[in-house]
């Protein structure tokens, strides 16, 4: 949060490290998943501008995320983020395809916030035709009951 790339580097350590050493007798167990550590770092990267190790982490923690389709939409979201960032941008419409459909079943408040976010800094390739539709499917979401 504070932008210090090696601050960072040391809470996601003692995180993963913390992380590890949950088992099923601790008394918070049930709220850990094997993928927090994906989503947590991820989002770190992102925010810290480390676009191709955000997408990494991201890519894989959102395959593991199947299950998981409000978690899944934010990660992706994010994923869309980096990709488009890394000037990506079918890579990342792709990941927001993705997004969009897992949001038209769970209607997720932070994976609406993200996606919409993602889809504000697709407005410079807005004329693209693949991004038209992305934004078509937007209004949809918007607009279903």
């Amino acid at each position: 949060m504070l932008g210090s790339a090696p601050a960072c580097e040391r809470a996601l350590a003692d995180a993963e490290r913390r992380l590890d050493r949950v088992d099923a007798g601790d008394a918070a167990a049930d709220l850990v998943s094997p993928t927090q550590f994906g989503r947590l770092a991820g989002s770190c990267y992102l925010t810290l501008g480390d676009h191709r190790r955000a997408e990494t982490l991201l890519a894989c923690t959102a395959e593991k995320l199947r299950d998981r389709r409000k978690s899944r939409a934010i990660v992706l979201g994010n994923l869309t983020l980096a990709r488009i960032r890394q000037r990506d941008v079918e890579a990342g419409v792709a990941s927001l395809t993705e997004a969009i459909t897992e949001l038209e079943t769970t209607r997720g408040g932070g994976g609406m916030n993200i996606v919409f976010g993602a889809a504000r800094e697709l407005r410079p390739w807005r004329q693209e035709s693949f991004v038209a539709e992305v934004h078509d499917r937007l209004l949809g979401l918007m607009t279903a009951a």
